[in-house]
């Protein structure tokens, strides 16, 4: 349904687009009238007013609708379920109401279930046709009013930029918003769980095991929370993937714009830029069904013995993937240097190599830079590689030919399947989160103020 509405939402866009146009036209053939914008800033203005309002109702009914209609579920349910239900049992029966709403029915429902699964069928039918006549209605009366404030005199251009400039401040307030919400969430959760367990075991315990007890008889069911191995573990993988990929990037782009002529260019660019399109899930293919067989192959020929899921393997390809994010922000900004000042360094006797290292690389030094953290992000935040070709052990160790485990891969194996957010299991993948936002930040400005000093020098 929510696609069929936004298709009609573009549909009467465009048609918005041409009554403004043709209202416009219609002034100047009526009698030769001077108009104030051109008809396409009609159209654009109709447009607009038509689109923009309904859009955005739409992405807050769709946002607000499914807690409203969880509430409503949850207080018509008889007492005899609810009265006395922790919010982890609410929240069960929320899951298998909507289970057997959408047909995955598993066992047999009670009469309860069965009667608020038809409820939930009926009031989302409800709302969902609700939100198309509002949606309809809205945008019929917006392009009346659209229509009635069009006249000769009408600034429609004027008009249309003050949306658009409107629009703007709402994305930007809707992305600054967004960023809050992620980190206020992060927050509110690591907290809880650092009530749970002390901040001291969780900074530097070197025992990983997050587990919960099934049974109140169970040994060990209490879990160690010691995140060491699993930060050593990140930093190891993105360390080898960016020994990897800097090189190579950093002297693909070198090449591309000092030495390649502009044949070879067009060849070896868009080569390398495939790289960044391949699916992560590829790369992880390839790491385990190649690089990690190739590599312990090599390690039985010498003796040594090596790991079936290997921090160099996961490494390794990780860094092939991350070449492009390198090799093209290096290429921009080595390009973007001036020939003036390659034509100034050579004219003062230095060789093509002494230019490049001494004149080119710290003058795009910012860029570079720019790429090399780009880079690192994209490789401390990867998940699919690492689960398939490093394994989920949390291994403390250095040597790059163990197998070890990264942030993003116990916050995945932490959150898989229906969880309550009430024990330390769950809510140490909002603390693992948050210590890899904080540290990341931290990174980048140290990085930023490196990017300022070199800029200033050779600006």
């Amino acid at each position: 349904m929510s696609g069929y509405l936004f298709l009609a939402i573009l549909g009467l866009s465009l048609i918005a687009f041409y009554v403004g146009r043709s209202t416009a036209n219609g002034f100047v053939a009526a009698g030769g009238a001077q108009i104030h914008s051109r008809p396409i800033y009609h159209g654009a203005f109709a447009a607009v007013w038509v689109g923009i309002p309904a859009l955005i109702l739409v992405l807050l009914w769709l946002l607000f609708q499914d807690p409203v209609i969880d509430r409503l579920m949850l207080s018509s349910l008889p007492s005899s379920l609810t009265e006395g239900a922790s919010a982890s049992r609410m929240s069960l029966y929320l899951s298998e109401i909507r289970n057997v709403a959408s047909g995955r029915i598993f066992g047999e429902p009670s009469p309860e279930i069965l009667a608020a699964a038809e409820r939930l069928q009926a009031w989302q039918a409800i709302a969902q046709w609700t939100m198309v006549v509002v949606v309809l209605a809205l945008m019929v009366l917006a392009l009346y009013i659209a229509r009635s404030r069009m006249a000769p005199a009408f600034r429609a251009r004027q008009n249309f930029e003050r949306a658009l400039d409107l629009l703007m401040i709402f994305s930007a307030v809707v992305a600054v918003l967004v960023t809050l919400g992620i980190i206020v969430s992060l927050t509110f959760e690591a907290s809880r769980f650092f009530r749970l367990v002390p901040p001291q075991e969780f900074f530097f315990g070197l025992n990983w095991e997050p587990q919960i007890a099934i049974r109140e008889d169970q040994v060990a069911g209490t879990g160690a929370f010691g995140a060491v191995p699993v930060f050593t573990g990140t930093l190891l993988i993105a360390a080898i993937a960016l020994i990897v990929a800097i090189p190579v990037g950093l002297f693909s782009a070198i090449y591309l714009v000092e030495f390649a002529n502009a044949r070879v260019r067009g060849i070896v660019k868009p080569i390398l830029e495939i790289l960044a399109g391949v699916p992560t899930v590829v790369y992880g293919f390839f790491a385990v069904l190649t690089v990690a067989p190739a590599i312990r192959q090599a390690g039985s020929l010498m003796g040594i013995a090596i790991s079936p899921n290997s921090a160099l393997a996961a490494g390794g390809v990780m860094g092939i993937m991350i070449i492009p994010f390198i090799s093209s922000l290096s290429d921009d900004a080595l390009r973007a240097v001036p020939q003036s000042m390659r034509d100034g360094s050579l004219a003062m006797g230095a060789t093509r190599s002494e230019t490049i290292t001494r004149v080119l690389l710290p003058a795009a030094l910012p860029g570079i830079v720019g790429g090399i953290l780009l880079a690192a992000s994209r490789a401390i935040g990867e998940t699919m590689i690492v689960v398939m070709a490093a394994g989920l052990t949390a291994t403390l160790t250095a040597n790059p030919l163990d197998g070890v485990t990264t942030v993003t891969v116990q916050i995945v194996t932490l959150l898989i399947g229906d969880t309550a957010f009430d024990n330390p299991k769950t809510l140490s993948a909002f603390a693992l989160g948050l210590v890899l936002f904080v540290v990341t930040l931290c990174l980048n400005v140290a990085a930023l103020r490196i990017v300022r000093r070199y800029r200033e020098k050779y600006e």
